[in-house]
Formats: C-alpha cells, sequence, structure tokens
C-alpha cells in the first residue's frame, strides 16, 4: 500500500531517497506511463504502445521494458542499460497531489516506497531549504504532470482521424516459447500516409505530428526488446 503525505520540510527534514536503481527499488516493472511531450527523448530506447483503459474510455501511452508484469528487460542488476529514463520512472517516489477540495496541486512523497533509505539523498538541508536533488526531481515531476495534463489532447486527435488501430504482438524467442503483448495500441501508419493536407496542418499545429512520428519511430526497438529477452534466457 501507498502512503502519500505532502512533501513538508519539517516532517520530513531528515528524509533520504536512494536515486540508484534497481529492483529492489522498484525498477522491476514491465512498462511505464510515458507522455508525448517526452516521446522524441525516450523514443531511441523504447517502444512506445497505447493502453486504452476501458473504465475511464482514457488512452495512456506506456514504454515498454519487458513482455511480461515484473520484467524488466532493461535492467542488469544495479543498471538501467538505456540512454534515457521515462519520467514516470525517474520522478519516485514523488508524485502530484491536490488539496482536499481539488484545488492547488502539490508535491507529495510515498513514505512506503523502496527508495525511501537511510543512505540515500537528502531532501532537505539542515535549514529545511530544498536541496538540488529534490529541486531536479520536482522539475522533472512538474514536466511530467503537464505533460499528463495535456495528453488527453494528443489521443482525442488520434481518435478524431481514426489513427489508432490495435496491435497483438507475438514472438517466437530462440529457445522456441512464445511471447505475447496484447491489448496494445499503435499509429496506424497507412492512414497516416493517407490524410490530407487539412489534416496534417491541423495536427502540424496542435503540435501532434511530431510525437505522433516519434511513436512510430520508436517501433523499431521492439526487436531489440525481443533480443534483450533472448540474452536474457542465454540464447542471444
Amino acid at each position: 500500500m501507498a502512503n502519500h503525505a505532502m512533501l513538508d520540510p519539517d516532517a520530513h527534514r531528515d528524509l533520504r531517497v536512494q536515486f540508484a536503481r534497481g529492483a529492489r527499488y522498484g525498477d522491476a516493472v514491465m512498462s511505464a506511463i510515458a507522455v508525448p511531450d517526452e516521446f522524441r527523448r525516450v523514443q531511441n530506447d523504447y517502444a512506445i504502445l497505447f493502453r486504452l483503459d476501458l473504465a475511464t474510455d482514457r488512452f495512456d501511452a506506456h514504454a515498454m521494458f519487458g513482455f511480461e508484469p515484473g520484467e524488466n528487460l532493461y535492467l542488469d542488476g544495479d543498471r538501467w542499460d538505456a540512454g534515457a529514463l521515462p519520467l514516470a520512472i525517474d520522478v519516485q517516489p514523488f508524485l502530484i497531489g491536490t488539496t482536499r477540495d481539488g484545488g492547488a496541486r502539490q508535491v507529495h512523497i510515498d513514505l512506503d516506497h523502496p527508495r525511501i533509505a537511510n543512505d540515500g539523498a537528502r531532501l532537505f538541508d539542515a535549514d529545511g531549504r530544498p536541496t538540488p536533488f529534490l529541486e531536479a526531481g520536482i522539475e522533472k515531476l512538474q514536466a511530467l504532470d503537464a505533460g499528463y495534463q495535456a495528453a488527453p489532447e494528443f489521443f482525442a486527435a488520434l481518435r478524431r482521424h481514426d489513427l489508432l488501430e490495435p496491435l497483438t504482438l507475438e514472438v517466437t524467442l530462440a529457445d522456441g516459447s512464445t511471447n505475447r503483448l496484447v491489448g496494445y495500441h499503435v499509429v496506424d501508419e497507412a492512414k497516416l500516409r493517407a490524410l490530407d493536407a487539412a489534416s496534417l496542418g491541423e495536427l502540424h499545429r496542435e503540435g501532434h505530428l511530431m510525437p505522433i512520428f516519434m511513436a512510430l519511430a520508436s517501433l523499431t526497438n521492439l526487436s531489440g526488446l525481443v533480443s534483450r529477452k533472448n540474452r536474457r534466457n542465454g540464447d542471444g
């Protein structure tokens, strides 16, 4: 269970956060939310797939790390083998909360997160001022929150132009086993190519065309994910 609290320099003066990587710090995950604003930064390392939450009818983008829950093929002991980290991973254990009336947005921290550690980086100095580590974390958290708030407009545009298609990926690995990714969507490249100039211009003016191209480009990393799985299995 998460234990969220608003970050407070008095209550959390001596709190420390571990910034090393590893499964023991919560990094053993199959995917993480990625926002369109960061597609260009993460597309070189990860396949970006879209998933629909049927309860909310909201699409989210996911940077994929593996084929099954708890599998992170980019994680090698205490090393994360990629050039960039999705913001949703990089900001942990911080998160955005709101006041009880849903008003001002605040920086919260999950006090039960495994990154809370005695040997980690301090969040506040002896005078209660935020450390550079905390200031950097808050900046990333704000970028993630802004991107998350803007993401529905991106997916609304994809739906408006009928640019989403379901993806079912079935991969036969070197050892003969089969891995599947089911329930995800990708941009329909054929329909994107068929859009008229007015529609493409609209997507460009709204700032959606670049993340669309970045999401498409990221799909080349699916073959790399398969290679990582084969190496993890000792067959590559």
